[in-house]
Formats: structure tokens, sequence, C-alpha cells
């Protein structure tokens, strides 16, 4: 007997419906990828996080326009070997409806 085969979703585009429809699930999850940022060899995890989430909230090509970056550059910065700037950083969260916020480091002896 053959089995029919269904189509399956992706791990990626579901995640991004996830975020998509939960704006605070969205939040804790670049919090929790941004974290990576502080590690060079982990700051790729970060920065796919932050494009995750620009796809979740429009897609790449629509967050650049509405951020004033080019799409391009957006997909540069946002790549596993990328380098964005704050300005791009700062535009890419905002358009997203987010911020960055800065808290202490509780691992640093004060």
């Amino acid at each position: 007997m053959k089995r029919k085969i269904t189509a399956a979703v992706s791990h990626h585009e579901r995640e991004v419906e996830e975020l998509r429809a939960d704006h605070q699930l969205a939040v804790e999850y670049l919090k929790a990828a941004m974290e990576s940022l502080d590690d060079p060899d982990d700051r790729a995890a970060g920065l796919l996080a932050l494009r995750t989430i620009a796809e979740a909230y429009g897609g790449l090509g629509a967050v650049a326009a509405e951020a004033g970056i080019s799409r391009e550059s957006l997909y540069r910065a946002l790549s596993p070997a990328g380098n964005p700037t704050l300005k791009t950083l700062l535009a890419v969260l905002k358009t997203v409806g987010m911020r960055l916020s800065v808290e202490p480091d509780h691992h640093v002896a004060a």
C-alpha cells in the first residue's frame, strides 16, 4: 500500500508563523537570541534571530523599506557573518515594534 505524502511545513516557516502570531513570544525570542551577540563565536545566532523576526513582521524587503535601509544591505547585515551598525539595529527593531534596552550584567562584580 502506498502512503500519501502530505506537504510539510518547514521548521523555519512554522517559527515565523508563531512569532508573527504572538508578539510577546517574539520579544522573548529576540531577547534570548540577542544575548548571543556578546559571544563572538555565537554572534550569528542573534543576527539570524533578528532576521527571522524581520521575516515574521512583513519580510526583509518591507522591513528594509520602512527602516530606510536597502534590502541588500539588510540581507548582508542580518546574515551569519553580518556586522550591522547600531543605526541598522535600532531601525529594524523600531520597524518590528521593539526597542533596544540595557540591563546590568549580573556576572560582573560591581
